[in-house]
């Protein structure tokens, strides 16, 4: 069973996949890398070139060719859950946990970064408080919700990992 960690950018995805995945002797795979790799752009290239309807597209497509693989831990792109498809593919192949925070937290954990294209406006701190009320019902979906806003990552692995073993994953 593959573990599924989703939630909006700036929560943590990326570090705690890559940490939890060398605790549970597991392969580590970030779906945005693959897409940059894949299309040999920056994702903020492809939002640029293409725009997100396309990228949505891929990242679907992404995620369908990994979810027969088996024991992975995955960074989703946050906005992955938009599509219904892909959350049925999420518990079909694996456990779904949302990684969350305030809205404050994710603007000073994103502020130093260029790359993140949903956030390249005019007031980021108001994108991101409607992207996350828009998102909600999708992230509620999750079988277990993380906040790693006061968290260290090694309280947050703590936290997935009596989750998985309570669930046999």
């Amino acid at each position: 069973m593959n573990i599924y960690l989703v939630g909006f950018m700036g929560t943590g995805k990326t570090a705690v996949g890559k940490a939890i995945a060398r605790q549970l002797k597991r392969r580590f795979v970030d779906i945005d890398n693959l897409i940059e790799k894949r299309e040999n752009k920056k994702i903020t290239q492809i939002f640029a070139d293409r725009g997100e309807p396309y990228f949505r597209k891929v990242e679907s497509e992404t995620l369908r060719a990994i979810s027969s693989d088996k024991d992975l831990v995955v960074a989703c792109g946050g906005g992955i859950v938009l599509d219904i498809e892909n959350i049925r593919i999420i518990r079909e192949s694996g456990v779904m946990i949302c990684l969350s925070a305030r809205p404050g937290v994710i603007i000073a954990r994103t502020q130093r970064h260029n790359h993140r294209p949903l956030l390249n406006v005019e007031s980021p701190k108001e994108k991101v408080r409607e992207l996350l009320e828009s998102r909600a019902c999708f992230y509620a979906q999750s079988d277990y919700t993380v906040d790693t806003s006061d968290l260290s990552i090694a309280d947050i692995i703590k936290k997935i990992d009596e989750y998985i073993k309570s669930k046999g994953a």
